[in-house]
Parts: C-alpha cells; sequence; structure tokens
C-alpha cells in the first residue's frame, strides 16, 4: 500500500458559496489515492499581532499545528487588488510565526488561482508565489492553474462542468506526484 499523504487545503475567500471552496472540494474528490485533501479554516484567526503572540490565541495555535500536522499545502485563492485576500495573507503570517518556528518550512505546495474575471487571479498567484519562496514552500510550476471566468464551472447544483474536469484532473495528479517527490 502506498503512503497517503495529508494536504492542508487553505481557500482564500470566505464567502459562504465561493466559488474557490468549490474548487477546493472538486480537487478533493478529484484527487488520487495517495492524496487526502482537508479545508483548513481561516476566518477565524484574529488579525497577526506580535504582542498576542506572546501568549497566543487558540485559533493561532490550532491553525499552526493544522499546518505542522500536514504532509503538503494547497491554496486556492481569488484576486483582490491584484493580490492575495486580506484574510489568506493573515493566515500566512500566523503559520510563520514566531520567527524561526514557520509551520509551512518545507511543505510542498501550489497555488490554483480562481475568479469570475478573465486574467484568472494572476496577480495573486503570482504574489502568493513570492511568499512561498521566502517562507521554504517549494512550490509547484507547471501546470500553472489561473482559472478565469469560474462563475461557468460549476452547473446550478454544484457539480463541476465536464469542459473543466480535465484540467482539475491533471493538476491534482500532478500535485500528487510534486507531494511524493517531496517528502522528508
Amino acid at each position: 500500500m502506498s503512503q497517503v499523504y495529508s494536504v492542508a487545503v487553505v481557500v482564500g475567500s470566505l464567502r459562504k458559496e465561493s466559488l474557490n471552496r468549490k474548487v477546493a472540494r472538486a480537487l478533493a474528490e478529484l484527487a488520487p489515492s495517495n492524496l487526502k485533501l482537508s479545508i483548513i479554516e481561516i476566518g477565524n484567526l484574529p488579525l497577526y499581532n506580535e504582542d498576542i503572540d506572546v501568549d497566543p490565541p487558540a485559533a493561532y495555535k490550532t491553525f499552526r499545528e493544522q499546518i505542522r500536522n500536514s504532509d503538503a499545502v494547497l491554496f486556492v485563492t481569488p484576486e483582490y487588488n491584484r493580490s492575495v485576500p486580506g484574510v489568506l495573507k493573515n493566515a500566512i503570517d500566523v503559520g510563520s510565526r514566531p520567527y524561526g518556528q514557520s509551520a509551512w518550512s518545507g511543505k510542498p505546495g501550489a497555488v490554483i488561482s480562481v475568479s469570475p474575471g478573465a486574467v484568472g487571479g494572476f496577480g495573486a498567484n503570482h504574489h502568493l508565489r513570492q511568499s512561498l519562496v521566502f517562507l521554504d514552500v517549494p512550490c509547484m510550476q507547471q501546470p500553472e492553474a489561473y482559472i478565469g471566468g469560474a462563475g461557468t464551472l460549476f452547473d446550478d447544483k454544484g457539480k463541476l462542468s465536464e469542459k473543466t474536469r480535465p484540467f482539475l484532473q491533471t493538476f491534482i495528479d500532478k500535485y500528487a506526484v510534486w507531494v511524493e517527490r517531496h517528502q522528508k
């Protein structure tokens, strides 16, 4: 039996009917048997503040533990103002502290950006990758995943379109290989 790797999925949108959350769920369904994807919630994290990190709130501790206990990390994010949403940046900051104790370090990662616009979250995708370099997250380079026109990805019952399924399948299959390759 092959190793099963736990993947922390960090969704950069808090919206109830988030297209990004739907894509994250679709990826979990399409994932090969050696990956177990779990969405890690970030909406309850207080804004990062080094003063309160002296005695970290429970939300910080839980989040950091969830990331540390994962074998890999997958980011699914919209684009806000050509960058990542504030809630995602906050989660990155919370997970990277205290300095020298980053929960992200060494976790094989990937980024998929999802947007109703035509550019597919290109700015957010690349801005996030810039942070991942500093955080020592080896980030999968190919296939790149910028999904534009995301309002057409799902039908009114939330089912993924057959047109999009092959791309997401290729992405998650390649990510499984990436995760396997980068295990300690």
